[in-house]
């Protein structure tokens, strides 16, 4: 018994440092990814970001905005990508990620479930960038106008990008319906073709009739040579679409958001590379001119309005 009581006193003298390293450790592990301390601050920032059209391009322009980030926040950084933008949605509404990358009609739809802090967009001479939205067809069809296409509608197919889309489904679905053609019943059939390029490559092609997609994505793809003049007929551009925003969850504390928000600020002057090569995937050479600027929720108000005029915003297959 006396051997058994030396072992016990032993064992407490000299193990538990090792039990306390123990208990940390799980601790740590069994941690929420998206823990906050005390002070409202990630222990690491996770981020949800659209890959896009690219996903090889993304990760390589995002791997090196992680560490530039990293070392300006002081906390490991990891982004979580997505191939649509309802996933996005779905993670920063339901705090599985404390900021996103997000289109403006993603934002709108997300605010609507959740109060969500808009941090920066691109810019350019002090104002917020903006891009366009195109509804397209290929030229067998022998439509050029969008008379054309109203009288030959219940013939055609009709494709959108990303359901969660501004550019590639809400903008050019809201000008449809004020002009009398209700993407649900006034074609031949309507649907989404999953991504920006998959829309034009679809007309393109041949497989759809009509497509719609963003100006930018447009002008990537001729960068590319994945479409050349001739390929697509313009039937409509829309009036300017206001870029991005950046946004953190609300419960992150402000003093960080605002850390983070500076961080992209400074990025084209403290990594011009870093800002440049993420800029350039969809600006081309006007990403030379261009920024991060502030943005604020108004902003969006015009869109929200496009939006609250739709009774319906998912166009099914007939």
């Amino acid at each position: 018994m006396k051997n058994f009581i030396s072992f016990r006193i032993l064992s407490g003298v000299f193990c538990w440092p090792g039990i306390a390293l123990l208990a940390l450790v799980l601790m740590t592990g069994c941690r929420s990814k998206t823990a906050l301390d005390s002070n409202g601050v990630p222990y690491k920032l996770i981020v949800a970001v659209y890959e896009g059209d690219n996903p090889g391009e993304t990760t390589k322009v995002l791997d090196e905005v992680r560490p530039y980030m990293e070392k300006k926040l002081g906390i490991p950084v990891e982004f979580q990508k997505s191939t649509d933008y309802t996933t996005v949605i779905e993670a920063m509404t339901t705090g599985k990620v404390h900021m996103a990358y997000l289109s403006p009609f993603s934002y709108i739809i997300a605010t609507k479930k959740q109060k969500l802090v808009p941090m920066v967009t691109s810019g350019m001479d002090g104002k917020p960038s903006t891009y366009k939205s195109l509804i397209f067809t290929n030229p067998h069809t022998g439509i050029h106008s969008i008379g054309e296409l109203k009288a030959r509608a219940k013939d055609l197919t009709l494709c959108f990008a990303d359901p969660a889309s501004t550019s590639g489904h809400l903008v050019p679905m809201a000008y449809l319906t004020t002009i009398g053609l209700n993407p649900k019943t006034a074609f031949k059939e309507t649907m989404f073709a999953g991504s920006h390029y998959a829309s034009v490559l679809s007309v393109k092609s041949g497989k759809v009739d009509v497509g719609c997609s963003s100006e930018l994505s447009f002008s990537k793809m001729q960068r590319e040579g994945l479409i050349k003049e001739g390929d697509i007929v313009m039937l409509w551009t829309s009036d300017p679409i206001v870029e991005s925003p950046i946004c953190m969850r609300p419960e992150v504390n402000p003093a960080f958001t605002e850390k983070v928000a500076q961080a992209y600020v400074d990025m084209p002057k403290d990594a011009p590379a870093v800002f440049h090569d993420y800029m350039a995937r969809y600006f081309g050479k006007a990403a030379d001119s261009m920024s991060y600027m502030r943005v604020n929720d108004s902003l969006y108000d015009p869109l929200r309005k496009i939006a609250g005029s739709l009774e319906d915003l998912t166009p099914t297959k007939k």
